[in-house]
């Protein structure tokens, strides 16, 4: 059954209709809104795009304030198949999301970009190729690629991704991020990366300004 996924609207900043649309998606513990400022800064650089952010199905095992897409094991206490089965429900709400999104828009697949952070770069990843239409593009910071052995043979469509990642993530470690990329180009996808210096489990400011470069290049208009 797929769980409603709630969000807040940002944008665009033009006062017209959305031309694209930008979906944030959170980490472990936290909740739609730690990510839906970032429309702030973005916003004046992308005028006719509208910002969502929705809230992930679960509340947090790990802190009852928050929220997750999926539980940890070695956070919470979870087994590898609670979460993996975590991961495989909240990848149907999500995509209910987008698909609702796309819908309320009246936009295509291809005007619509990802953004996630830690476990939200996890789900990002996750569902961004296996759907049946490419999106336009995928920012993930500090995640990783959640059982990547099973990418190749589950791809359905390819869209370009840029993972950046700071060097100083005790949280989830850099290797990660090499990890990730490995695994994606060498099923073709097309990926940049990018090491955030002194950066620790976060978004810097040298990150945000190569995603806002990013997603004006891959979004229309």
């Amino acid at each position: 059954m797929t769980r409603a996924l709630h969000s807040d609207r940002r944008g665009p900043v033009s006062g017209g209709k959305a031309k694209s649309a930008v979906v944030f998606v959170h980490g472990y513990g936290a909740d739609g809104a730690d990510l839906l400022g970032l429309a702030d800064p973005l916003g004046p650089h992308l005028p006719d795009t509208a910002f969502f952010s929705p809230n992930a199905p679960e509340k947090c095992t790990g802190n009852p304030f928050g929220y997750q897409w999926f539980p940890i094991p070695w956070l919470d206490g979870s087994s590898e198949e609670q979460a993996l089965a975590g991961l495989e429900a909240s990848a149907v709400d999500l995509n209910a999301f987008l698909d609702m999104i796309l819908a309320d828009e009246g936009l295509t697949p291809d005007r619509l970009a990802l953004v996630g952070f830690s476990q939200g770069t996890m789900m990002s990843l996750h569902i961004a190729p296996r759907r049946a239409t490419p999106l336009a593009g995928l920012v993930g910071f500090s995640g990783r690629l959640m059982v990547p052995e099973r990418l190749e043979a589950e791809i359905v469509s390819k869209l370009p991704i840029l993972l950046i990642h700071g060097d100083q993530d005790d949280v989830v470690p850099l290797a990660s991020m090499p990890e990730a990329a490995d695994a994606l180009v060498a099923t073709g996808f097309e990926i940049y990366s990018h090491i955030s210096k002194g950066t620790a489990h976060g978004i810097a400011h040298d990150g945000l300004s190569l995603a806002l470069s990013f997603l004006r290049e891959k979004l229309p208009g």
